[in-house]
This record gives structure tokens, sequence and C-alpha cells, in this order.
């Protein structure tokens, strides 16, 4: 038995078909791409088709919009908010209001902000004044719409741009999905020209295809981000103007009764 077994042993064994880059090209390729950094997304995007590079285009330019109103708002919030400090400072420091006006109008400066309203409202409250038919209910109502104007002038020019933003996170994904459709699309269509299908006919096609959707949610993920922050900001400034209106308005009605008395 033992020199059986011995001869089985010593028996070569078949040799199987070889695991060589020669029997499998598509894996010998695979992992050349890998070891050689991953996917090159330049050569992606310009080897993309002619519809897919528009919607890329589209895509890249209405990034840059949105980063381009995010910074900019961003400094007309800030330096709306640090106007509104500076100036509730004065406002409530026992300054007389007269003084706080001549300040607000001399040398014909732009006032905006909280400043501009309280500029908007004495104006119209010192106009009315000088009317001897004018009673104080009339000199109230008459400075308090000149607020509510102004105010609302404010408002529209911090949300100016704003919608845009909300625009773009909306619309973008599905302008990036566009982009990945089509391109799949043609992906598909290139494999009826093909006698055996295989994952590496489609795969460079759906690869460049996916890019779009990638940049859609690029483009969009910041812009709803910063809507939403804007949106709150926008209504934080308002509560602030508005709260501001109605306490300038009780300091004229109780100079408007003093001076009917």
């Amino acid at each position: 038995m033992i020199p059986v077994i011995a001869a089985a042993a010593a028996t070569p064994i078949p040799e199987s078909a070889p695991a060589t880059a020669d029997a499998f090209p598509e894996v010998a390729s695979a992992a050349a791409a890998g070891g050689s950094g991953g996917l090159d997304y330049l050569s992606l995007i310009l080897h993309a088709s002619i519809p897919v590079q528009i919607v890329m285009l589209i895509l890249l330019l209405a990034s840059i919009a949105s980063w381009v109103i995010i910074f900019r708002k961003r400094r007309v919030f800030a330096n709306a908010f640090d106007e509104a400090d500076e100036f509730e400072d004065k406002f409530w420091s026992g300054v007389d209001l007269g003084q706080l006006y001549r300040g607000a109008t001399e040398r014909n400066r732009d006032v905006s902000g909280m400043e501009a309203i309280f500029e908007a409202g004495f104006r119209e409250f010192g106009r009315l004044s000088k009317k001897r038919a004018v009673d104080a209910r009339t000199q109230l109502e008459g400075a308090q719409r000149a607020m509510r104007a102004q105010l609302a002038r404010e408002i529209d020019g911090l949300e100016r741009n704003v919608e845009l933003l909300a625009s773009i996170g909306s619309v973008s994904p599905y302008v990036g999905l566009f982009g990945t459709v089509w391109g799949i699309m043609i992906s598909f269509h290139g494999l009826a020209n093909v006698r055996e299908a295989t994952i590496a006919t489609v795969a460079p096609g759906i690869s460049e295809a996916l890019i779009a959707t990638a940049m859609g949610l690029f483009a969009a993920i910041p812009a709803v981000v910063a809507y939403n922050r804007f949106a709150t900001k926008v209504e934080r400034i308002n509560v602030r103007y508005e709260a501001f209106a109605e306490e300038f308005s009780s300091i004229l009605q109780r100079q408007a009764h003093l001076d009917d008395e």
C-alpha cells in the first residue's frame, strides 16, 4: 500500500487554467486603475457627451453664483446687525432725538437699517407737526406709515438674491439627474453595436453620467443651507426693526401729547 500511495503522490497534478492577467484582462485593467490612484475625474468630464457637459457647465455656473451670493449676503447681514446694535446704543443713551436726526441727515450721508427707519419716522413727524390743522393722532399715524414703508424697503434689500439660493438648491439636483439619465441612456444605446456586453463596456459611460448628479448635489447643498440660514437672519432682523418702530412710536406719541398741551 505504501508504494501505491507514494506513486500517487509523485504523480503530477494536471495544471488548471492559470489565473493570469492574460486570462482576465478586465480584472487586470481594473487593478491597474485602482493602483494608479482611482478615477480620473477630469478625463471623465472631458470625455462625456455634449449634453452631459452642458449640464455640468450649468451646474458649475450655478454653484459659482450661489457662493458669490453667500459671501456677499454674509457681509450684508453682518453689517446690518452691527449697525442695529450701534444705533440702539446711541438711541437709548438719552441723546436728544433732534440731534440724532441731524446726525443721520448731515452731509446727505446714506443711512440704512434701523437708522433709516428712525430718520423716515422722525422726518414725517416733524413735517406734519409744522401744520397747524394736523392733530397729534394724524402726526403719529403719518410717522408710523413712513416707518413701515422704510422697514419694508430695508427688508426687501436684505432679501434680494436670497430667493436665487432657494431656486439653485431646489433645481440643481434635478438638472444633475437629467444629465445622469442622458448619460446612462447613451451608454446603454452603445451596447447595440457590441456583441458581448460586460460591465467594462458600460462602466465608463455610467461613471461620466453619475458625475452630473454629484455636481448637482454639490451645487444644491450649500445653497439650501445658506438659504435657511439667511431666512432666519431676515426674520430676526425684521423682528428687531418692528420692535424699534413700535417703541419709537410710543415716544413720538408722548411727544405729540406734550406738544398739544
